[in-house]
């Protein structure tokens, strides 16, 4: 079977397509991994994203407000922290506002490292990317943007221990809110 098969059998409704995307985030998230853990050198690449966080961050942040951007759980940002803070890329401290929490703080060798690797990591995007038209590239922005709010809506329902809304009912709803 064919990627391009599945494509053409789950195109033919919205809730197949809701669990075509959903198929879709994970395959591509393991290629995505694949393609740029070859090409990212050292570091794996979900320790190469949380060095991302930690360079845009404007203030340091700690374990668990890294979780939550990144999406995972405290103690595997600690885990992928300390094997950085081996490697030099990052110090961890004492938090100065919160006595029971760490910060992380990029090093000099982290500045140095991204210097290199980011233009290559730059470029590959780029080549990702470089299929879409600016039209195409912002609407997937956008939509992926959106993403995040139905996350937040399942979260909030697993949080709330109630079954989220079934496909067809978020549907009917938007489709009565647009009319």
């Amino acid at each position: 079977m064919e990627i391009h098969e599945l494509i053409d059998r789950f195109s033919t409704s919205p809730e197949n397509q809701g669990k075509a995307i959903f198929s879709t985030l994970f395959i591509a998230g393991n290629r995505l991994q694949t393609l740029f853990g070859n090409h990212v050198p050292d570091i794996s690449l979900k320790q190469f994203m949380l060095l991302t966080m930690i360079r845009q961050s404007r203030e340091p942040l700690t374990f668990t407000q890294l979780g939550r951007l990144l999406g995972c759980s405290r103690q595997n940002i600690k885990k992928l922290a300390y094997a950085l803070e081996k490697k030099g890329f990052v110090s961890i401290e004492k938090s100065q506002r919160d006595v029971r929490a760490l910060n992380i703080f990029p090093t000099q060798k982290l500045e140095e490292y991204f210097g290199t690797v980011f233009s290559a990591y730059q470029k590959d995007l780029r080549y990702l990317f470089a299929v879409y038209t600016p039209e195409e590239l912002n609407q997937l922005f956008v939509l992926m943007m959106k993403l995040y709010e139905g996350i937040d809506h399942l979260e909030q329902a697993a949080q709330a221990n109630k079954n989220p809304e079934t496909a067809e009912e978020i549907f009917e709803k938007r489709k009565i809110a647009h009319e």
